[in-house]
């Protein structure tokens, strides 16, 4: 399968399925902007619960929080954002469209648009924050911005977390939020758009301590993907070099992931040294110096960042789960999820609408939402359209009720992957899924 076959059935299928669909579609779509569907929204909320539940739930030295994504404007000031944001561009003098100078399509001095040449003048600068009025009065003293990262408001948070959870340095701050960037060339589905979500931890440490902590989080995420099940030979660490560092870094490193536009990151590592919190402390006039309780040492903390794109994350698992295979002479497309944050758990069918098969068939399906098992319930077509329709969605079983179930209360369980089926008491069934995620 061509790479970008893969793709075109990835957006297909989302589509079809109810994965994502375009923003505002009937209205011609707004660019770059993306509705997550009864799938979609299901597989991105398990995505960032098992993030939070490794973050969070399972560690004593990690704190949750959720800012707002209105901020005062001096935050993005001491940030660098309103100054170093930005993108050099160029304008067709034909169409007007704008473009980003280091596209290799405008290097040519030939607009992607509309076919003109030698039309680009000088690039300016473009700030990708997107601007806002906050009040009744639409001038530059109301000037706000909705925020281009979640990073912001943890750090402007600090000491109020550090104090009100009682936390000791090294401790971190965890968050999950929209971000928004007026991207200028955004594009491959859901990798690159203007409206996104990022789950971001900010793990603060004792100067000297922050190498030893960079290496530890490096070790953690790129374990984390892998036990996802992500195909390990499609992972791999890319270091920034001198000219890719931010301002801020020390050092960063990328988490990359072979899509089928090619290695591309979705997750970064960053060392961002104590600039954050003195940058704010200068800007606001507020001491946000940590204070040692054995030593009484007073010290700013070093940083060390790890930021995972959501929806980047979904699309590393949906293009990784992606399957067609050869089943007795058809093709099966199989959405290979784990299970744990597969959208659906168990589809339920009854081999036909009569002899008591559905009122077994829907107490099954009953039992499992009961238990908090999300579950299917489809009676209509033929068992194997069925089965083919839940393996296209990455559903990991298939229940069903035939005659034999009527008889002796037992049930079909098969198995998405293997296409194992074995028998399963009906009352037995919930336990049996429960035993498995």
């Amino acid at each position: 399968m061509a790479n970008a076959d893969l793709m075109d059935k990835l957006v297909s299928l989302s589509k079809r399925r109810g994965y994502i669909f375009q923003s505002s579609e009937i209205y011609g779509g707004t660019g770059s902007v993306w509705d997550y569907g009864p799938l979609g929204v299901e597989l991105k909320r398990n995505i960032k619960d098992r993030w939070w539940s490794s973050m969070v739930h399972q560690r004593d030295d990690i704190e949750g929080l959720d800012a707002a994504i209105l901020m005062h404007p001096r935050v993005w000031e001491a940030s660098g954002h309103v100054e170093g944001f930005t993108d050099p561009l160029v304008e067709c003098s034909n169409c007007h469209r704008r473009f980003r100078a280091d596209m290799p399509e405008v290097a040519g001095g030939q607009c992607p648009t509309c076919g003109s040449k030698d039309v680009f003048g000088e690039p300016r600068m473009f700030n990708l924050m997107f601007k806002t009025f906050m009040g009744p009065v639409e001038d530059s003293s109301a000037t706000v911005y909705i925020r281009p990262e979640t990073a912001q408001g943890i750090y402007v948070n600090f000491l109020n977390v550090q104090g009100a959870a009682r936390q000791r340095v090294p401790f971190g701050i965890a968050q999950i939020g929209k971000a928004f960037r007026n991207e200028i060339t955004p594009g491959n589905f859901i990798f690159r758009t203007r409206e996104f979500e990022q789950a971001e931890m900010q793990f603060f440490v004792a100067p000297g301590s922050d190498e030893e902590w960079f290496e530890k989080w490096m070790e953690v995420r790129m374990q984390w993907h892998k036990d996802l099940g992500i195909n390990p030979d499609k992972l791999r660490f890319h270091e920034h070099g001198p000219d890719e560092l931010a301002h801020y870094a020390k050092k960063a490193y990328d988490i990359e992931y072979e899509f089928p536009f090619g290695w591309k990151e979705f997750e970064g590592i960053h060392n961002r040294t104590d600039f954050d919190l003195a940058r704010h402390q200068e800007y606001s006039g507020k001491r946000l110096e940590y204070i040692d309780p054995t030593t009484n040492e007073r010290f700013l903390p070093y940083v060390i960042e790890t930021s995972m794109g959501v929806d980047r994350a979904a699309l590393v698992v949906l293009a990784d789960a992606y399957r067609e295979e050869e089943i007795e002479g058809e093709t099966r497309v199989v959405l290979a999820l784990n299970p744990e944050i597969a959208p659906t758990k168990v589809a339920v069918f009854p081999l036909v609408k009569k002899d008591g098969m559905p009122e077994i068939a829907e107490k099954i399906q009953q039992d499992l939402r009961a238990a908090a098992i999300p579950a299917f319930y489809d009676l209509s077509g033929a068992i194997g359209r069925r089965y083919r329709r839940q393996d296209e969605v990455g559903t990991p079983w298939c229940v069903t009720v035939d005659g034999q179930s009527v008889e002796d209360a037992t049930v079909t369980i098969r198995d998405r992957d293997s296409l194992e089926q074995i028998r399963v008491a009906a009352d037995k069934v919930v336990g049996w899924i429960r035993e498995r995620l």
